[in-house]
């Protein structure tokens, strides 16, 4: 096994690139905002000081070998305090008709964050060893689904059903990876359509949201109002954009600017070419994160760089498709550019452990 002098440069750099927009855009988008707070660098401070200690973990995680990870020590407590938290999310004020939020005074922590990498961390310790006996459904593929079942439940009933499907997808992929013959994924498919079904269609703003997204000008000043004025700030910010600052939909139109539509913002005001930038950088970081897991030898860093990746692509996509109304709404954020402590911590501790892993690859 060839031994690199240093971590993946590359992932490196885009990753700091993503972290310096996203703390540019969040200003932009939440500026105005911010001045009922008491200054237009509110939230702006904020995530620079959790950027500041994200990039401190990245750091230190990059220098600590992936292998110490794999052992039951290490993985069995990582899913338990996950289960906690989000348990412990439930005794917490609610937020928005939600419990999505561990509070500490002024401090909040997203656990649902946390459980995408202790999901992923738990699948490739439990299938490196597995893969001769990934048919086995009994021994092999229910143990491996159980933790994802007990999350996604747990998040589904916070309710977050964004992060719950990117749990999903994530799970999905990883057993595909180990070989799951994908008559599996069908049946789970149809377990899960009668749940998703009930999600969608029996839960009332559920199904107000996905009416809307099929037809948003059926009631554009209501229901469909948030995906109209994100088409029409990525719609009017042309190939050049208006400019940074410059854009007028983050003015009270696209709900939750700095966080969830924080894409649309940057189309507006960076324009096409900047969108097209921040989509390359994350295509970017993703086919130097699979690199790592294809050149890897060792089965569990490869299991574990692909579903820290997977994670990461698959909830920009979430994210992306929202902004471009492609799929119905979902409160999810935009890795590394989004506003969010928990999210913009635990994404660059990840992107820290797949730096390790890429110390070790031809």
């Amino acid at each position: 096994m060839a031994k690199r002098i240093g971590v993946d440069k590359w992932l490196y750099c885009a990753t700091l690139i993503l972290v310096v927009i996203g703390l540019l855009m969040v200003f932009s988008a939440s500026a105005v905002m911010a001045k009922e707070h008491g200054s237009p660098y509110t939230f702006v401070i904020r995530q620079a000081i959790w950027a500041a200690v994200g990039l401190t973990a990245m750091t230190l995680l990059m220098q600590v070998d992936y292998r110490k990870y794999n052992q039951p020590n290490v993985v069995f407590p990582a899913i338990g305090v996950t289960i906690m938290m989000l348990l412990a999310a439930f005794a917490m004020r609610d937020s928005h008709n939600t419990h999505r939020w561990i509070r500490f005074g002024v401090l909040s922590f997203q656990p649902s964050e946390l459980a995408k990498p202790a999901l992923v961390l738990f699948l490739a310790w439990w299938l490196q060893s597995r893969m001769h006996t990934i048919e086995d459904w009994r021994g092999t593929i229910l143990p491996a689904a159980i933790p994802s079942l007990i999350f996604i439940a747990l998040i589904l009933k916070e309710p977050d059903l964004g992060t719950a499907m990117v749990c999903a997808c994530v799970t999905a992929l990883m057993l595909y990876l180990a070989g799951m013959n994908m008559k599996y994924l069908g049946y789970a498919a149809l377990a899960a359509a009668p749940v998703l079904y009930f999600m969608l269609f029996r839960v009332a703003w559920r199904r107000e949201r996905l009416l809307a997204f099929m037809n948003p000008e059926s009631d554009p000043l209501g229901k469909g109002f948030h995906i109209i004025q994100s088409l029409i700030a990525v719609g009017t910010g042309g190939i050049f954009g208006k400019g940074y600052m410059e854009g007028l939909q983050k003015l009270f139109y696209l709900p939750e600017p700095h966080t969830d539509y924080i894409f649309a913002n940057i189309a507006e005001e960076l324009g096409l070419l900047g969108a097209l930038l921040v989509v390359g950088l994350f295509v970017y970081l993703g086919y130097r994160g699979f690199r790592a897991a294809v050149l890897s030898k060792d089965p569990f860093a490869r299991f574990l760089a692909f579903g820290l990746t997977a994670t990461i692509l698959i909830q920009a996509f979430f994210n992306i498709s929202v902004v471009l109304a492609l799929v119905p709404t979902k409160g999810i954020t935009l890795p590394f550019i989004s506003y969010g402590g928990t999210s913009l911590f635990i994404m660059l501790s990840c992107i820290g452990v797949l730096l390790n892993i890429s110390r070790e690859v031809d």
